[in-house]
């Protein structure tokens, strides 16, 4: 006995009984540019009435040209593809996170599943899945960064048309918490010039101290971004160590751009000190003065005998020098802080400092310091006053 079959209303496709659970539709997507011949697709459905609606809606957008076939590819296989030929221009660093965060946890989810069959319901429960995990919950930052991750590989996917929409654009991420931070107050900026003074690490430290640099940015100066003559650095790179080879190197900024700095005095007659210094250092070291894969840099901060500074180091020394001056958990990053605070109660307005610190945005600044520059609003709001009560006494 023949089957039933029916033809779609808009006359590009049949509809007919495929087996005793399913029914099937038919419909040309185009012609064979080789052979001439017609391209056929199919869908399936469990009634007449599912498989015309889905019909319906595949051959309005034939129709309109927005047709796009559902990729055979998986979401595993769609991944390391992104990864090999779409991230080739982003830092060594970065990729190992990249490449880190998909195997942990984006292939354990997704890995299997057809790129097409992705649905935004299946992305909301994963994240929701981490978030509330019972033995290793990941925070909200975290989420946000594999999110980063699987949306921009997804967006590609988009972009070559291996599907039609981003599933990933309909997902609400859990709220980041913002996480106070600690700048020293005027007193513990002096108690700690105090317990450092004599130190190793006086010099590094006082720089971070009073310029806001970052670790990697401080570690990797060289004394040809240092201009004594116009008092200004160039803070153009930073030391990273390569996750891949274990080994120290130079690196882009952060944030990939380049800023010059024009410091207080004070900071270019500690750095005057720290070159005098490293002089004494290398005359007494002689031979032993190896600066290993950075011979010929110039680093501007070494040890004793010319190899850099090492983060953990930096890291371990602020720490205990906290401790000295009551301040448990002081971080390296917490000097970055202080100094964005002394400088915005100094005067400076936010973009300078923004500048100064190598933000991305403008915005990024005002969000983490939103408290201190509405202190200034406040000042600003006082000195107004003043200056109106001056003037309406004249």
């Amino acid at each position: 006995m023949p089957r039933k079959q029916t033809r779609n209303a808009q006359g590009s496709g049949t509809i007919r009984k495929y087996n005793d659970k399913l029914w099937q539709g038919r419909f040309t997507i185009g012609r064979d540019p080789g052979t001439g011949k017609q391209i056929q697709r199919s869908v399936y459905g469990k009634t007449q009435a599912e498989v015309r609606e889905k019909m319906t809606e595949i051959l309005a957008s034939l129709d309109k040209g927005t047709y796009i076939e559902p990729s055979r590819l998986t979401v595993g296989e769609w991944l390391d593809t992104w990864l090999n030929d779409y991230c080739v221009d982003i830092k060594s660093n970065t990729l190992s996170t990249y490449q880190t965060q998909i195997e942990q946890h984006l292939k354990p989810a997704f890995g299997a599943m057809l790129l097409s069959e992705v649905h935004p319901h299946y992305i909301q429960r994963f994240y929701i899945g981490l978030l509330r995990n019972a033995e290793h919950p990941l925070s909200e930052k975290s989420i946000k960064n594999i999110h980063g991750i699987f949306h921009r590989a997804l967006k590609q996917a988009v972009l070559l048309r291996y599907i039609a929409v981003n599933p990933a654009d309909s997902v609400q991420l859990p709220r980041v918490q913002k996480k106070d931070i600690r700048p020293l107050e005027k007193e513990q900026v002096s108690a700690f010039l105090t317990a450092i003074k004599g130190s190793d690490y006086e010099t590094a430290l006082t720089v971070a101290l009073f310029t806001g640099v970052r670790q990697g940015e401080l570690i990797g100066l060289s004394w040809d971004r240092v201009d004594f003559k116009q008092g200004t650095i160039l803070i153009d790179r930073q030391m990273i160590l390569d996750r891949n080879t274990h080994t120290y190197m130079l690196a882009p900024t952060k944030t990939d751009t380049t800023r010059k700095i024009k410091p207080a005095p004070l900071v270019m007659r500690t750095l005057a000190q720290q070159r005098t210094k490293q002089m004494q250092q290398r005359l007494m070291a002689g031979e032993l003065w190896n600066e290993g894969a950075f011979a010929g840099v110039g680093l501007v901060f070494t040890n004793a005998f010319g190899a850099h500074l090492c983060p953990n180091t930096l890291t371990h020394n602020v720490r205990k020098i906290g401790e000295r001056i009551g301040i448990q958990g002081l971080r390296f990053h917490d000097l970055r802080h202080t100094y964005a605070v002394l400088a915005l109660l100094a005067g400076d307005d936010l973009k300078t400092v923004s500048a100064s610190l190598g933000h991305s945005t403008i915005t990024t600044t005002a969000d983490i310091y939103m408290a201190y520059t509405d202190d200034m609003k406040n000042d600003s709001s006082a000195r107004m006053e003043a200056l109106i009560n001056g003037i309406s006494n004249l």
